[in-house]
């Protein structure tokens, strides 16, 4: 099998791959991840806060059919593999950007398999929080939309962007998967020349890449958050 992979008519092949498809579905995976993941953090973000404002003793206290409700659909949503969710949410793709079917379709399943992720993830920041700075914020006659906007959110920046970054990097690793239903990006390379054609040195170097995508996002995620640390000295 490795005489096969790195036979000189496999490297001749995956160099001309590399030169003339890995470009693009580079693009397309930073280009669908990205935005998948700021259109789950435009939905995760406000519920992650619901789940922890809204509770009895919280700040904005809900019902609590509705806080079961949102945890029920919460919960539900993050126990669907995704490849299920992808063939589920075919027809809403479809209704949504008219086909389910490359690189725009797999933005729609990302963004409804990483909400859920995010809503949790946000929770967990929230929860970091000392209360005593919340009850400090009360006593003082801050509203809970001002508790929220300007006390909650603020102290847990450092902790919302890691999750952000765990978050950014699940997404890629959801798009890579995305590739098996003809998603794009370098996911479709590694399933269409790695498995379907049995050059797997294409599928190596697919991965590789996906390796490093990942080691960028979570370096600059790790470097924001620990400039945004008010708890860290700087020099």
């Amino acid at each position: 099998m490795l005489d096969r992979m790195f036979s000189a008519e496999a490297v001749e092949q995956a160099l001309w791959i590399l030169r003339n498809e890995f470009p693009m579905a580079i693009w397309e995976t930073v280009y669908v991840t990205v935005l998948a993941t700021l259109f789950a953090i435009v939905l995760g973000l406000p519920l992650g806060v619901l789940l922890v404002a809204g509770e009895k003793n919280g700040v904005l206290p809900l019902p609590k059919p509705i806080m079961s409700v949102l945890n029920v659909v919460i919960n539900l949503l993050r126990s669907v593999p995704f490849l299920i969710l992808m063939i589920l949410l075919i027809p809403l793709t479809r209704l949504i950007v008219g086909t389910s079917v490359g690189t725009v379709a797999s933005i729609v399943p990302l963004v409804i398999a990483a909400f859920p992720f995010v809503a949790r993830l946000v929770e967990s920041s929230l929860r970091e929080i000392n209360p005593n700075i919340i009850e400090a914020a009360q006593s003082m006659g801050a509203s809970p939309m001002q508790i929220i906007c300007r006390v909650m959110l603020p102290e847990s920046v450092p902790s919302l962007i890691s999750n952000a970054t765990i978050a950014i990097t699940t997404v890629l690793g959801y798009s890579a998967m995305s590739g098996i239903v003809g998603g794009g990006g370098l996911g479709q390379i590694a399933i269409n020349y790695g498995y379907y054609r049995y050059r797997y040195l294409v599928m190596l170097i697919a991965v590789i890449l996906l390796i490093v995508i990942v080691q960028i996002f979570q370096s600059a995620g790790t470097f924001l958050a620990v400039r945004l640390d008010k708890r860290i000295k700087k020099k």
